[in-house]
């Protein structure tokens, strides 16, 4: 028999073992905000009970832990995410392979990402340093415990928008829903409990690299992309724009011969400037996961 939600969601957690970890916070946090307003209203409507009282007829509300792990496994399976960058691929060999990345949206939504990439990190790493900064000198004031509180929930908040963006371009599953925070806790509790968080100091530290990361993806991506599109479009633009692709020197043409080698040198760095947006996306998903997500 259950006597506390604490026990109650162990038990769901051992139950989930083996799923992905953005599913299992997931389940824990509906499971918590439910479970912990149900026994309070409980409570204020039967004053003198005990949680352990009240909770058995919420838990055959909810479901024990099996069955709402097993609804969840059977959501996950049947109704799993459908951005447009996680449809899965056909794996095709040699060169139908190689340039069969050029039509795969998972790999134009993870270049998507490294060209925005820069203005989110940007933006993380901007309101990181300034709320950092402001809480920092807020804290000598009484006015700085709740400053703070709120800063570290934005910094929760803010890794939530962050984990929609990696699922939708990168096809990485995250949490979908926010960690639950008892409403009834005082800002020192709530305080403590952000603090004793380690999922809030790597979310900080995530917003604070990415920056750095934002840089290095962007000019990468835009680079490549560039330089595939200019080599592509050689053709058209010495041809018939009459503008020389400037590969050589100076304002030299290519000659004319040479044209179809540089396009299709240029569709083979649009592939690889794709199977590098790709692989990257693999890596920046696993990255997001391990910081943004409570193990």
């Amino acid at each position: 028999m259950i006597l506390d939600i604490r026990t109650y969601l162990e038990e769901l957690k051992v139950e989930l073992k083996g799923m992905d970890v953005a599913l299992v916070q997931d389940a824990l946090s509906d499971a918590e905000e439910f479970l912990t307003t149900a026994v309070q209203d409980a409570l204020e409507s039967q004053p003198g009970s005990a949680e352990a009282g009240v909770l058995g007829g919420i838990i055959d509300r909810y479901g024990a832990p099996s069955e709402v792990a097993a609804a969840y496994k059977e959501t996950e399976s049947r109704f799993p995410r459908l951005p447009l960058s996680s449809r899965p691929s056909k794996s095709k060999k040699g060169l139908s392979g190689y340039f069969g990345v050029i039509s795969d949206l998972k790999a134009w939504g993870a270049f998507l990402y490294m060209v925005l990439s820069l203005l989110t990190g940007s933006i993380y790493f901007g309101w990181a340093l300034m709320g950092g900064s402001i809480s920092a000198m807020s804290l000598i004031l009484i006015i700085g415990i709740p400053i703070t509180s709120l800063f570290l929930l934005s910094i929760r908040g803010i890794a939530l928008l962050e984990g929609g963006l990696v699922e939708a371009l990168l096809g990485t599953r995250m949490p979908r829903k926010p960690l639950f925070v008892t409403p009834n806790l005082g800002w020192i509790d709530k305080i403590k409990a952000l603090l004793a968080e380690s999922v809030t100091w790597k979310s900080l530290l995530y917003m604070i690299v990415q920056l750095p990361l934002g840089y290095i993806y962007f000019f990468v991506s835009a680079g490549l992309l560039l330089f595939s599109l200019s080599f592509i479009s050689a053709p058209v633009l010495e041809l018939v724009i009459h503008k020389p692709l400037e590969i050589w020197r100076g304002d030299a043409f290519t000659p004319v011969w040479l044209l179809p080698v540089v396009s299709a040198a240029g569709f083979f760095l649009l592939a690889l400037t794709l199977h590098l947006a790709k692989w990257v996306g693999k890596v920046q998903g696993r990255w997001a996961k391990y910081m943004l997500v409570r193990k």
